[in-house]
C-alpha cells in the first residue's frame, strides 16, 4: 500500500515537472521572438526617421541641414548607404537579417553601427544629402 502511494506521487511529480519545463521552453522561445521583433522595429523606425529627415532637408534647398536623434539597437552589424537606399544588417536569434529602406533622394556618408542614441547630421547639397 505504501509503495503504491509512493509510485503515484512520483508519477504526479514527473508530470508536473514535465509541464513546468515545457512551459519554460515555450516562454524562452517566444521571449527571443519578441526581442527580435522589437529590435527590427527599432531598426525600421531609425531608417524611416533618417529617410524622412533627409528628404525634408533635400527639398528645403542646398544650405539646409538637420540633426536627427536616433536609437541604434544592439545587434546592428552594418549600415550601408547605396545611392538611394539604406541597407541595414542586423543579427537576431534566428540569424542575420538584411533590410533595405528606399529614399527619394541620393544619400551619401556613413552612419555609425555601435548601439545607443546617436545624433545624425544631414546636410543638403545640390543633388544629394550628406550624412555624418
Amino acid at each position: 500500500m505504501k509503495a503504491q502511494v509512493s509510485i503515484e506521487y512520483m508519477i504526479v511529480l514527473g508530470f508536473v515537472t514535465f509541464a513546468v519545463m515545457s512551459t519554460l521552453l515555450i516562454a524562452s522561445y517566444y521571449s527571443g521572438f519578441v526581442q527580435d521583433k522589437i529590435k527590427l522595429n527599432q531598426v525600421e523606425l531609425m531608417a524611416s526617421k533618417i529617410i524622412n529627415s533627409a528628404e525634408s532637408v533635400f527639398y528645403s534647398g542646398a544650405p539646409s541641414q538637420a540633426t536627427v536623434i536616433v536609437y541604434i539597437p544592439q545587434g546592428v552589424e552594418s549600415i550601408e548607404l547605396s545611392n538611394k537606399d539604406i541597407i541595414i544588417t542586423t543579427e537576431t536569434s534566428s540569424g542575420i537579417v538584411k533590410q533595405a529602406f528606399s529614399s527619394n533622394v541620393v544619400l551619401e556618408g556613413s552612419i555609425p553601427t555601435n548601439w545607443g542614441t546617436k545624433n545624425i547630421v544631414l546636410k543638403a547639397e545640390t543633388n544629394k544629402v550628406t550624412i555624418n
